[in-house]
């Protein structure tokens, strides 16, 4: 006999720039009803404070900064990244797949050739081994050579590979609007169904809007 259980996704946080594009992400996780692990690296949490002004202090002290919500708070549940025996480092605990928003090629490299000693690198390893959706979102550039190979082989073995570049084809007027653009790509990829105007049809769409308000 099987039992329903909620969706759960994991997010690991890695430290390139882009703090905005991780908490929208967790933010549409939460909504959906999902639990959501998380896991920072150290350096990420400086980053969140430098972006975000989010204290830089332990996951723990961070919860009420990065899930408001009581009820989100209760399906969030955060990880240090030193713990290498957490749950989501064992293929026994079942998720619906990881996202690593943004990943740094510190992060690419560590996933990229199994560096086990951090858990962000073990949870993403262990997501391939089990064939679960992987999405790394590589956010740094220019690149060299080695990030080439590293997500040359991370693609081979079966991840996403997602960079951060956003389209403007729906003419995106702030920072907020571009974040929505990668977030929700990100969204569709790990299979969520989300409200975010992401899509080429709702340009589209807004293109019509916007004539038909022309030529009335």
């Amino acid at each position: 006999m099987s039992f329903p259980r909620t969706n759960r996704f994991v997010l690991g946080v890695s430290g390139a720039s882009g703090a905005a594009y991780s908490l929208r992400l967790l933010e549409q996780l939460l909504l959906t009803g999902a639990e959501v692990h998380c896991v920072v690296s150290t350096y990420r949490q400086r980053l969140l404070y430098d972006e975000k002004r989010i204290k830089r202090v332990t996951l723990e002290d961070m919860l009420p900064e990065l899930a408001s919500d009581p009820d989100h708070q209760k399906r969030f549940i955060a990880h240090p990244n030193k713990d290498v025996g957490a749950v989501i480092a064992s293929g026994s605990f079942l998720h619906d797949g990881m996202a690593v928003l943004p990943c740094s090629s510190t992060s690419l490299g560590a996933i990229a050739t199994s560096a086990g000693s951090n858990l962000l690198p073990r949870a993403a390893m262990v997501t391939l081994k089990e064939r679960r959706p992987l999405i790394v979102c590589h956010r740094e550039m220019p690149l060299n050579l080695v990030d080439i190979e590293n997500m040359r082989t991370l693609a081979l073995a079966g991840a996403i590979m997602c960079p951060t570049n956003p389209g403007f084809y729906l003419t995106p007027q702030s920072v907020d609007e571009i974040v929505d653009i990668i977030v929700g790509k990100e969204l569709r990829l790990m299979g969520v169904q989300h409200d975010l105007k992401t899509r080429w049809e709702d340009a589209h769409i807004a293109s019509k809007s916007s004539t038909l308000a022309d030529e009335s």
